[in-house]
């Protein structure tokens, strides 16, 4: 049976989708160029690797949470069959989990690749990086899909005390109480997003040390370096990343307060920020890539952009 489906649930309902279909569009944009780079290289580097399996988890995150929001505002009743909620949950966390660490790691290897420091730990894991990168992403998946098994579990747990043993078809009532069983769910969550969050800040303030002190000797040795370009690219990576990370941190904090018992009305700009972020982070790593950036500009039909790319080529020209 359809719920009584509001204005203000039909508004929210099309901007969600709006939203998530320009993230959508984003990440398969990044998955299709690597993979064809792929084909034709027979080969990436880690840089390409990371954001392979950032874009593609980005886009099942979408499409996956796209069916969950639709589902709890139009047909909500249709959600809460078992398992149904908790498979949907669980995917979503997976997915979740696997972009927040994914992207973390990504921030984690400029760190390691573009920083200078004589720490021979460091110096190792420079050498290394490009060994460790595939078991960097092995152990975030593994580590994803063993939280979203506990998170499974948990709300399955959760919602047993909330069984309706009167109805039919085994449904799960839609309103959930905020109960001690739920604890261990936020723990979790907690726990992923401050150590993602936390590598995020760890790197961007080594990388951060790290400029600064190629700066001083520079300026000491009065020469010039072509590796300050690569920090300061890197910087700005980063920073704009830790910027849009650090919103999303908060927003995810607010997630957790507001994730039981709240309006629709209370939980939607959450939403809105939330799903904002996959989407634009990926187009901030393609505008900073030079050969994304490139064929970007090449595909949209915008003349803006073209002419854009044209002034770009011939400031490029007349600098050579």
């Amino acid at each position: 049976e359809q719920s009584n489906v509001t204005s203000f649930d039909a508004i929210a309902v099309a901007i969600i989708t709006l939203e998530m279909f320009a993230g959508m569009w984003i990440n398969v944009f990044l998955v299709s160029v690597l993979c064809m780079t792929w084909v034709k290289r027979k080969t990436l580097n880690s840089n390409e690797k990371i954001l392979l399996l950032l874009g593609f988890s980005r886009f099942c995150y979408f499409c996956i949470s796209w069916i969950y929001y639709f589902l709890s505002i139009i047909y909500p009743k249709y959600l809460y069959f078992h398992p149904i909620f908790q498979l949907v949950v669980s995917i979503q966390s997976w997915l979740h989990y696997s972009d927040l660490w994914v992207s973390a790691s990504l921030c984690v290897f400029y760190c390691i690749k573009i920083a200078n420091f004589r720490n021979s730990l460091f110096i190792y894991l420079k050498v290394k990086i490009d060994r460790i990168v595939p078991w960097l992403l092995l152990g975030s998946e593994l580590s994803s899909l063993i939280i979203s098994i506990l998170v499974y579990n948990d709300i399955d747990k959760a919602l047993c005390k909330n069984f309706n043993d009167t109805c039919q078809g085994c449904i799960w009532k839609s309103s959930i109480r905020r109960e001690e069983q739920l604890f261990p769910i936020f723990f979790i969550v907690g726990f992923v997003f401050v150590s993602s969050f936390m590598a995020v800040i760890f790197s961007a303030l080594l990388l951060l040390f790290s400029l600064w002190k190629h700066k001083r000797n520079m300026q000491t040795n009065s020469m010039k370096d072509l590796s300050m370009d690569a920090h300061i690219r890197a910087m700005k990576s980063i920073l704009s990343f830790l910027i849009i990370y650090s919103i999303n941190f908060i927003v995810l904090i607010l997630m957790l307060i507001y994730a039981v018992m709240s309006p629709n009305h209370v939980k939607f700009p959450i939403y809105v920020v939330l799903y904002s972020f996959p989407g634009f982070h990926s187009l901030i790593l393609i505008f900073s890539n030079p050969k994304l950036e490139t064929t970007m500009l090449r595909i949209l039909p915008c003349v803006k952009c073209k002419d854009l790319h044209e002034v770009r080529t011939v400031t490029k020209d007349g600098a050579h």
